[in-house]
């Protein structure tokens, strides 16, 4: 979720009891059964008066249950339809599946894509199967932006008045462990520019590896990222940079020239050497654009 340049002190427009409703509603986390209103003031930070009078009126709008007998609520089916209105939206998450699948399949790897919420990435797509045993996560989960290979890789495609700020949320959100993560993100944009692709090799889970991909549109919305990822043991350094990352790279932007309605890259090439062929013009060895 991007934010804007203003602060919600001085800006006008912004209605701040909404605000406090929604970070109600974001209090509860894939893994939550219940929570009371105690639990959710420590969570947002908002004061307990003020949370039981906004879980209140999020009960009677629908987005809550109460569950008297435990003093606690649990999130209503009316949250859970606009998360699955937003998914059926992101259109990206749709086409890119039989891609996914594939990529599933001639790696072993579980591969994913997410949007950005804050520090966070938020996977709407996943695909993976039983080799990939040590990566348990699913459409939902949360992922940091800092330390995945996901996250670096969005990173790496903001604009950079866009990253800048970013880059300063995450130090005041990290402090002492800030710096450490920056030379992550540092070397990811190293790997970004050189190969195309951003790599966190035990940095957020000990025993996972994964490469990242961004994908960009001309809609105004996104970035988005890819990942592809499996246990340290089944995708070693070596080949996250040879194999997976290019692997990775000639998807993502085989779905941006699906999504752009234009020929992949591989057919482009095809097609020019066919071209090439026909005008009796050796074809030559053709290095593919996406892993430059």
């Amino acid at each position: 979720m991007k934010r804007t340049g203003k602060k919600p002190a001085t800006d006008r427009n912004f209605v701040v009891a909404l605000s406090r409703g929604l970070e109600v509603l974001r209090a509860f986390q894939p893994n939550d059964g219940l929570l009371g209103n105690q639990e959710i003031a420590a969570r947002t930070n908002l004061p307990k008066p003020t949370v039981s009078r906004l879980t209140y009126t999020l009960t009677k709008l629908g987005y809550l249950t109460p569950v008297p007998r435990f003093e606690k609520y649990r999130l209503a089916p009316a949250v859970m339809a606009l998360g699955y209105a937003a998914l059926a939206n992101l259109g990206v998450g749709r086409l890119s599946e039989p891609y996914r699948e594939e990529l599933m399949r001639q790696t072993g790897g579980a591969c994913a894509v997410g949007g950005r919420d804050r520090h966070s990435m938020i996977y709407f797509g996943q695909s993976r199967s039983e080799l990939t045993v040590g990566v348990q996560l699913d459409v939902g989960s949360r992922i940091p932006i800092a330390t995945t290979a996901m996250g670096r890789a969005y990173i790496w495609a903001l604009a950079d008045e866009e990253r800048a700020a970013l880059l300063r949320e995450l130090r005041e959100h990290y402090g002492s462990r800030w710096p450490k993560m920056r030379d992550g993100i540092e070397r990811s944009g190293e790997t970004v520019a050189k190969y195309g692709f951003a790599m966190s090799a035990g940095e957020w889970q000990d025993d996972v590896h994964a490469v990242g991909v961004a994908l960009k549109l001309n809609d105004g919305t996104g970035p988005y990222a890819f990942n592809c990822g499996a246990p340290a043991f089944r995708f070693t350094e070596e080949r996250l940079r040879n194999d997976i990352g290019p692997r990775l790279v000639a998807m993502v932007r085989n779905i941006e020239a699906a999504l752009g309605g234009i020929a992949p890259p591989e057919a482009q090439s095809r097609k020019q050497q066919k071209q090439q062929n026909k005008n009796g013009k050796p074809g030559g060895k053709v290095v593919a654009e996406e892993i430059r």
